[in-house]
């Protein structure tokens, strides 16, 4: 599939209030085709300012995804926090050796809980796919400027990305892996629970009808496809995702494999 209707298919696949914040690729697109079929001062304008204005406005796109990033990044931890406080509490208070024991309460509180985990992981999850995904569309655009103008940015410019906040997952990364390892600890049983009422759990986690497992599962495959070995791998490629393909679909469905229709 080419990158272009990929983007658009992951576009489609996210959460509605991201989806302006992906890279513009079709416009950026249009203006290599532009710059490149131009003659030199066409319209008056030099190669180096056509050059300028490029690189202006991919500048643009990464401080949006840079703000974008960082706002989730933050929100992420807060919720983080907030969940390790309501299993504290819930566990102290209702638990059975707490405060005030009740196993009816204590169930109905806990299922609450994984219901927000598994959401919570699923959305961080759709933001290292952000980073991934417009990371690759930036360098497969600056490739496409090299080659169709004699151009020399893409090695310049990729090593700017990479110090940038969207790029940075890091943090992002261990949120998630914190989470499967809190679903581990605290729902050992999770994967022997009804296949049928499983399912309808998650189609009914959704924002704005969409489910945001599904959009999860769509997110992991990009990024399986982006990241694994080809014979067209460079340094500007992104490393194979390390993870075995048992695992990948495991930290979405979190000990619950069941196939979507």
């Amino acid at each position: 599939m080419k990158f272009g209707k990929r983007l658009k298919h992951q576009i489609q696949q996210t959460l509605p209030e991201w989806r302006n914040k992906f890279l513009c690729y079709k416009d950026l697109k249009q203006l290599v085709r532009l710059i490149s079929s131009a003659p030199p001062m066409s319209l008056g304008v030099s190669v180096g300012k056509a050059e300028a204005e490029f690189v202006y406005l991919l500048n643009v796109e990464i401080d949006k995804f840079n703000s974008f990033f960082m706002e989730q990044e933050e929100d992420f931890i807060i919720r983080h926090s907030e969940l390790q406080q309501r299993i504290q509490r819930v566990c102290s208070t209702l638990g059975p050796d707490g405060s005030q024991p009740s196993e009816t309460d204590y169930k109905e509180e806990m299922e609450g809980i994984r219901k927000d985990i598994i959401n919570f992981h699923g959305e961080m999850v759709l933001l290292e796919n952000y980073s991934n995904i417009n990371y690759t569309g930036l360098a497969k655009i600056l490739k496409k400027y090299d080659k169709r103008t004699g151009g020399l940015l893409r090695l310049p410019f990729i090593q700017k990305v990479l110090q940038q906040p969207f790029f940075t997952i890091d943090l992002v990364s261990k949120l998630i892996k914190e989470c499967e390892s809190t679903i581990d600890r605290l729902f050992p049983s999770v994967k022997q629970k009804n296949k049928r009422v499983d399912m309808v759990e998650r189609n009914s986690t959704s924002t704005n009808g969409q489910s945001i497992f599904r959009n999860t599962v769509a997110a992991l495959e990009t990024m399986q496809e982006m990241r694994s070995g080809s014979s067209t791998y460079s340094h500007f490629s992104l490393p194979p995702l390390n993870i075995p393909e048992p695992d990948l679909i495991r930290s979405v469905q979190l000990n619950s494999p069941i196939p979507i229709p």
